[in-house]
């Protein structure tokens, strides 16, 4: 379903999970977003009509809560099966679930859940990917659109229409082949193998991305291996 404006997508559909109105596969694309939501409680900055903004309502009951992980990425893949069909092998996936461009940053994931007991109810999957902006706000550090990687100007609608197939196919994947999915987040993991500069409190240091494992944490090395959570690290990209 498309929406002319909306505070946010993942709030209109959560809104409509609880009512009762929502089910497995229910989309909303939004056209504006006046309040969108990013990761850390960013918000997720946006022209209006330029842009992929979406969220999906999936029922992750095949998946215990503590695979949250394999979701994340099943999403993360689909926003990067996407944007690399167009952008290219220069097309990666930042850990946790931001897609970038080379080490430029062309859309984010947004998963909130709702988990009762030991039941994954519901998960809402709210996708931002930058289509036709150019124009961005100073506030955002290294955005890029695929508008400015290829020289055209494309379909938004259209593209969340095909973001939707690959979501339909990273889902199925996630029931079939569940291992398969960590083995293709990792080969489109941003920095894989290489140095990248990191934060944690007041400490910035430099570490090896090694990979990530099955909770979902960050492998790195800094003279020894150890693996880092989404609190606790932040990245640093010049």
């Amino acid at each position: 379903m498309q929406l002319v404006s909306v505070s946010s997508t993942n709030n209109y559909a959560m809104a409509q999970v609880h009512a009762g109105l929502a089910g497995h596969g229910a989309c909303w694309f939004a056209h504006q977003q006046t309040e969108g939501k990013g990761q850390r409680g960013k918000a997720w900055l946006a022209e209006a009509g330029q842009n992929i903004l979406m969220s999906i309502v999936l029922e992750p009951r095949h998946l215990f809560a503590y695979r949250q992980f394999e979701l994340n990425s099943a999403i993360a893949l689909a926003g990067y099966d996407l944007f690399s069909n167009y952008a290219g092998d220069h097309t990666k996936i930042k850990w946790p679930n931001d897609i970038y461009y080379k080490d430029r940053k062309a859309g984010g994931i947004l998963i909130e859940n709702v988990i009762q007991g030991n039941v994954w109810k519901y998960a809402v999957a709210g996708v931002g990917i930058n289509i036709n902006q150019t124009d961005f706000s100073p506030e955002l550090p290294n955005p890029i659109s695929l508008k400015q990687i290829c020289s055209k100007t494309f379909d938004p609608v259209a593209l969340a229409q095909e973001l939707c197939g690959f979501l339909e196919k990273r889902w199925h994947q996630t029931k079939e082949n569940p291992t398969e999915i960590l083995e293709n987040y990792l080969a489109g993991l941003y920095k894989l193998g290489e140095t990248a500069t990191l934060k944690t409190g007041n400490l910035i240091f430099k570490a090896v991305i090694k990979g990530v494992n099955s909770k979902g944490e960050l492998v790195v090395d800094k003279g020894q291996e150890t693996a880092v959570s989404f609190s606790e690290i932040e990245w640093l990209i010049s």
